[in-house]
């Protein structure tokens, strides 16, 4: 399992996490699934969501990236929609499998995550910038 150095492993502030540390060795891999959000759901939530996308964007842009230690509940909070898988044929339970952003549909979704001056979810910029 590839772990993605230098990305955070919570969201600041909370006990969102956004990495695992090590790989399910009894198992295997959680599989990735779409999750509904609906729009009732928790402002913490959406925060998280917010903060793991910036997370995403700053740490793999555009380009392709393999799923590794990345959190598996908290992608499935993005995938198919604006984490798609970045292969043909895509195995959903495998650390190697490669996802892309969807960029459109990411900053429709999160116009706040791709807005000039945006919060470093790397940790280059405060807390402030993500409270409410």
């Amino acid at each position: 399992m590839l772990k993605h150095r230098g990305f955070p492993g919570r969201l600041p502030g909370t006990d969102f996490q956004f990495v695992i540390r090590r790989a399910n060795m009894k198992d295997g891999p959680t599989k990735l699934t779409k999750r509904e959000r609906f729009r009732d759901r928790k402002t913490a939530d959406k925060r998280a969501d917010a903060g793991f996308m910036a997370a995403l964007w700053q740490y793999f842009g555009e380009e392709p990236f393999e799923r590794g230690n990345l959190d598996a509940g908290r992608l499935s909070w993005l995938f198919g929609r604006e984490v798609v898988p970045g292969e043909d044929p895509f195995n959903p339970a495998s650390y190697e499998a490669m996802l892309k952003i969807d960029v459109a549909r990411a900053r429709s979704s999160f116009p706040e995550v791709f807005a000039e001056g945006a919060a470093d979810a790397l940790g280059g910029g405060s807390d402030e910038d993500w409270d409410e």
